[in-house]
């Protein structure tokens, strides 16, 4: 094998609340949560806020009995895109080869970028001083010659650090970690490991590959003993479309008339369909998440036989999976549409199989959604949406 790749695991500092700081200097310092509402989830939260052990996604009512003195700040999701368009923008200044995985973090591939720029920790210091001088806020970089190793370095330097794993400290590095590190292992995996007796990234690496199959089925052995030997073989894949578009609403009462879920699935099905439209994409895959009032989550979707972009014909997809999911009486906490393998618009076969219905469905919409962005949101919906208050995503 000739010469090793350099690859870079970029993750900006508790983004949210860190441009949340910038718009609200007056609460720099003090423990901030991105996150409001009794029945909100924390979308992220500052370093003086974590000291209590506040964490994404955990409910905002906890969080607020955990540090009862931290402020509480809805987010600005809008503002978030806008700082993070720059910050990828500055990403492509030392490489073509960007993948973003969030608004929040990118690998970047600077294997070729090295004669230009210098080492991939030279080049780590230019991205960290050029989002610093653009952006006002910190970043932590990781750098191995693989994706896997760069996130995992990235987790542990942070805040504002850099850590480099050359090639041949790989092992070293990664054996004494916990299983939970490895990518792709979850609570459920890591039960199962725990129960096996596999505390640590050695023990999953000097288990037989035989044994890891039969524990936890053949591709999820396969792919955690490669792992555990960082093996990993994933290129940084730029300029990756967008994986899926999605919506999703926690409500401030649990749910449990189904006229009110539906009109519910309807607002958020409009929501997403307007985001994909707005991209010029089409998706074959629509799916649904609820939560319940215990917290369990069900997830479903369906795969069509082609792309579709119209409110209308993915709220019929999403009514349906809600409908199979029978039910009825449950109390619903939250719920989720998502819209999944995406296509462009240009890209889309479109099968004309009902006449012209599609066609007159997606001009329509085209026509509606012009109308709403020039006079507001609450200007065209359907009839059944009408005379319903409209919340925006908080």
């Amino acid at each position: 094998m000739g010469e090793h790749s350099t690859i870079l695991h970029v993750d900006m500092d508790a983004f949210y609340a860190s441009v949340s700081e910038l718009d609200y200097p007056q609460y720099k310092g003090k423990p901030l949560v991105v996150g409001a509402g009794a029945r909100g989830v924390v979308l992220s939260a500052n370093y003086a806020a974590r000291k209590f052990g506040i964490k994404a996604a955990m409910p905002v009512s906890r969080a607020q009995r955990m540090a009862p003195s931290a402020i509480f700040i809805p987010p600005d999701h809008e503002r978030y895109s806008q700082v993070s368009r720059k910050i990828m923008e500055i990403f492509f200044e030392f490489s073509p080869h960007v993948e973003p995985l969030s608004l929040d973090e990118a690998f970047i591939d600077v294997t070729g970028s090295r004669k230009l720029f210098g080492s991939g920790r030279q080049i780590a210091e230019l991205i960290r001083k050029r989002v610093f001088a653009s952006e006002k806020i910190t970043c932590s970089v990781g750098i191995a010659t693989t994706k896997f190793i760069a996130k995992l370095a990235s987790g542990r330097c942070k805040p504002n650090g850099i850590l480099e794993i050359a090639h041949d400290r790989v092992l070293t590095f990664l054996h004494p970690l916990p299983v939970s590190e490895i990518w792709g292992v979850g609570p459920k995996t890591n039960e199962e490991l725990q129960a096996l007796g596999l505390r640590t990234v050695a023990d999953i690496a000097n288990t037989p590959l035989e044994t890891l199959k039969r524990a936890l089925g053949p591709s999820a052995g396969v792919s955690l003993y490669e792992l555990a030997w960082a093996r990993d073989y994933r290129e940084v894949i730029s300029d990756a479309p967008e994986k899926s578009i999605s919506a999703a609403e926690t409500f401030a009462y649990d749910l449990e008339d189904k006229d009110e879920i539906f009109r519910e699935l309807l607002g958020l099905t409009e929501r997403a369909a307007a985001r994909l439209r707005a991209r010029q994409l089409r998706s074959k895959t629509i799916g649904l998440k609820v939560r319940f009032a215990d917290f369990s989550n069900l997830t479903r979707s369906k795969t069509l036989p082609h792309s579709i972009s119209g409110s209308h014909e993915i709220y019929e997809v999403v009514k349906d999976l809600y409908l199979a999911l029978k039910i009825a009486g449950s109390r619903i906490r939250l719920l989720g549409v998502s819209l999944e393998q995406l296509v462009d618009q240009s890209g889309a076969v479109e099968q004309l199989e009902l006449g012209e219905r599609e066609l007159g469905w997606s001009q329509a919409q085209v026509a509606i959604d012009r109308a709403i962005a020039r006079f507001g949101s609450g200007s065209i919906k359907p009839a059944r949406l009408i005379g319903e208050s409209d919340e925006e995503d908080s």
